[in-house]
């Protein structure tokens, strides 16, 4: 491989929340017992060093002495544009299109400020990820909750019926698509969503959809943009992308949305404004730019090789070594969304034990209550394999024992 993917970094006190904010005085439990590092399993950030053109785009713009008001420039929307078209096919993007946001989750807030009233009611499946749950409650709104099934081979998927039934009788007109899908993985496909969004013009519902984890797919799987299914689902959604889940730069701040429909785009942007805060950071734009180089799909699809190789190994060592703990195999992102339920039974123990278990050796996990799977834990699986490694040796010598 040309990238690095296997160097493992220390990031304590680089002001990384993953190893820095653990403890009684962090968002994390407490660190792990004497003996034992943590492995940082839990932040949806990555633990490898990043691109290097990233870095470069941002010295070349430091290295000249001012950094007053400033606006987009013309490289950041090709820069999209051409991602976009080489990613996921789109194809008649224009820079008008393309509207900033400081992040993701503010950006839904902005869409449902424009498509709802303060109490109405938003259709959102579940497993559902902690921060729409949270920014939601947050700003007024209520969440209803359409169940993902699993089917016969293990695979999660929407239930149309129970969607059309929680629409109806909760009268919905917004609804958030997370794709891929997180907490569990899923990347849907055509006729998947397809058929949500035939759907949702049925019943007149708008549709915010979170495309943040677009570019980390497995091998064999492919992403579809909700906004390409159909001209109706071109012109009633709000997408949301970011290069912080691709890339790891989360910290430097910079979302953007791709809105088609031009009175609704307007109206977006002014409720946006609102705050006079929702504005980019120069360097922010200039990390994206060295992120959606050339350099930037190398790395990429590198990074998609890494990650498969450690999403194949996680889920081989659970079938071999962890019996009563089950999963649905992620086919996209690079979280892992493991259930405990039998292995608990059996076991008589209870989900907080089993968390704490793991933290106490360093396996650095997550609740996986906040995203309503309530025996569940998600692992984020973006660090150097010998570090995947290491925690489920862990798990199986301390944590998942008689």
């Amino acid at each position: 491989m040309k990238y690095d993917f296997t160097s493992i970094l220390d990031r304590k006190g680089k002001d990384a929340i993953a190893v820095d904010n653990i403890g009684p005085t962090g968002w994390g439990p407490d660190g792990p017992k004497e003996g034992f590092d943590a492995i940082p399993m839990w932040v949806a950030d990555m633990n490898f060093p990043a691109l290097p053109a990233i870095q470069q785009a941002m010295v070349e713009r430091i290295s000249h002495p001012t950094f007053g008001y400033f606006m987009p420039r013309q490289e950041y929307y090709d820069a999209i544009i051409n991602w976009q078209a080489r990613r996921n096919g789109v194809e008649g993007l224009l820079p008008e299109h393309i509207g900033y946001e400081n992040g993701v989750l503010g950006g839904v807030v902005t869409a449902l400020n424009v498509l709802c009233s303060r109490g109405d009611k938003v259709l959102i499946h579940k497993p559902t990820y902690v921060g729409f749950t949270g920014s939601l409650k947050n700003n007024g709104y209520d969440i209803v909750h359409s169940d993902l099934v699993l089917d016969e081979n293990g695979v999660w998927r929407m239930d149309f019926a129970d969607m059309e039934k929680k629409i109806v009788e909760n009268k919905i007109h917004a609804a958030i698509l997370c794709s891929p899908h997180n907490p569990t993985g899923r990347v849907w496909e055509r006729w998947e969503v397809e058929q949500a969004m035939e759907l949702y013009r049925k019943h007149d519902v708008m549709v915010i959809s979170d495309e943040i984890w677009s570019d980390i797919i497995r091998p064999g799987h492919k992403h579809i943009p909700t906004q390409s299914v159909s001209e109706d689902a071109k012109m009633r959604t709000v997408a949301m992308y970011a290069p912080s889940k691709t890339f790891s730069l989360a910290g430097l701040v910079g979302s953007y949305h791709i809105i088609y429909n031009k009175a609704l785009r307007d109206r977006h942007d002014k409720e946006a404004s609102l705050s006079h805060y929702n504005s980019m950071n120069v360097l922010s734009m200039y990390a994206l730019i060295g992120a959606f180089s050339e350099e930037g799909h190398v790395w990429t699809d590198e990074l998609n090789e890494v990650i498969a190789g450690n999403v194949d190994f996680a889920c081989d060592f659970i079938e071999k070594n962890l019996p009563g703990v089950t999963f649905c195999k992620p086919q996209g992102t690079y979280m892992l969304f493991i259930d405990c339920k039998d292995w608990l039974e059996a076991h008589g123990k209870t989900i907080e034990q089993i968390l704490k278990a793991g933290w106490d050796v360093g396996v650095a996990w997550q609740d996986g209550r906040g995203f309503h799977g309530m025996t569940h834990l998600r692992l984020n699986l973006a660090l150097p394999l010998t570090r995947v490694q290491e925690a489920f040796e862990r798990m199986k010598q301390y944590v998942f024992v008689d």
